[in-house]
């Protein structure tokens, strides 16, 4: 199992006790505003609980998942960036506190997860989907080299996809270090 470090930050595989830290996130309508079925609908402290055991129990199964994001210079848990799988293709998801907004760590830790799939995992095809609306998730999309692919419906949601393939991936001048070590949280 491993962690991942870029300039700015860590991303581990999460622990139960994220939880904490999660929650203040998945309950903010604002980082809510275009993610899940019902956009804007915050998570409870038990649908929390859930998805981070979802996310576990991921890295127990397959080798692979989404880590928690911590910012470096604070160990401040900032939200989730990594793998869930969409009709067999692995999907890159992230979702960032507001107080880490603007700053390219969406950038930042998507670049990183997205080369980390494909040196690491091999993956031959990582998709990346969200609601038409949502334009700063669709410009990390862009920003990390992935390309439009079509116009979805995800869930009975509408959205757009984006792809990448390890031809198009160009790990420029974003690296990390693999670790093995799970640092305390």
């Amino acid at each position: 199992m491993h962690e991942i470090e870029t300039e700015r930050l860590r991303l581990s595989m999460p622990v139960s006790a994220d939880l904490d830290a999660l929650m203040p996130i998945l309950g903010d309508p604002e980082v809510m505003k275009y993610l899940g079925i019902e956009a804007g609908t915050t998570l409870s402290r038990e649908e929390t609980e859930t998805m981070l055991g979802q996310m576990i129990e991921a890295w127990k199964r397959r080798g692979w998942g989404r880590w928690v994001v911590v910012q470096k210079n604070d160990d401040k848990v900032i939200g989730f960036c990594g793998y869930r799988l969409l009709d067999n293709t692995p999907e890159l998801l992230y979702v960032f506190a507001k107080s880490a907004w603007g700053r390219g760590l969406a950038t930042e830790a998507a670049r990183a997860t997205l080369r980390y799939g494909f040196e690491e995992l091999q993956f031959p095809r990582i998709i990346a989907a969200t609601r038409h609306a949502h334009t700063a998730s669709i410009s990390v999309m862009r920003k990390i080299g992935m390309k439009y692919e079509k116009d979805v419906n995800l869930f009975g949601v509408e959205g757009v996809s984006y792809v990448a393939t390890p031809d198009d991936f160009q790990a420029n001048d974003s690296t990390y270090v693999l670790s093995s070590q799970t640092p305390e949280r």
